[in-house]
């Protein structure tokens, strides 16, 4: 076993993980943080995408081991302190961007971090940015649409 220190939506945690135990597992299995999905186990679906020190990655492609000292946003950190969803969780609502659900926080996470990058995306860049995120559901456009919405939430929010 080692132990970890590792902050995950803003608050710090200190656990004993396995050297082997994937960062994945870390969230849901300890953390019991299960907003972050596990698809593929293989780094292709995306599902598990959360932003480890500002970067979007896939949590079952990262040890537990390699996040000690790291600083983690979950879909769960996307929700604001007074319990107001995040603009993009609203689009997602109001665009009908999700059916089934299972990829849908990796899709945020991923649009999150394209829209704290990039706040007027086109549609061009919006696809481009979630191209790593597969969903067997929307066919794509509601998501779209959502990451559409919510930057135009975000933009008339900052003005």
């Amino acid at each position: 076993m080692k132990t970890i220190t590792l902050k995950v939506n803003h608050k710090e945690y200190t656990v004993d993980v396995e050297p082997r135990m994937l960062l994945s597992d870390v969230l849901r299995d300890i953390l019991r943080l299960t907003g972050t999905h596990v698809g593929c186990e293989h780094g292709v679906c995306g599902a598990c995408t959360i932003t480890m020190d500002g970067r979007p990655v896939r949590s079952c492609l990262v040890f537990g081991v390699q996040a000690d000292q790291a600083d983690i946003v979950t879909v769960e950190g996307l929700e604001s302190e007074d319990g107001e969803l995040h603009p993009l969780q609203k689009g997602f609502w109001e665009k009908h961007g999700l059916q089934c659900g299972f990829c849908t926080p990796g899709m945020l996470m991923t649009a999150c971090h394209l829209l704290e990058h990039n706040p007027d995306p086109s549609r061009e860049e919006i696809r481009e940015a979630i191209s790593g995120n597969l969903c067997r559901c929307t066919g794509y456009q509601g998501i779209v649409d959502a990451v559409e919405y919510a930057a135009k939430e975000m933009r008339e929010r900052a003005e």
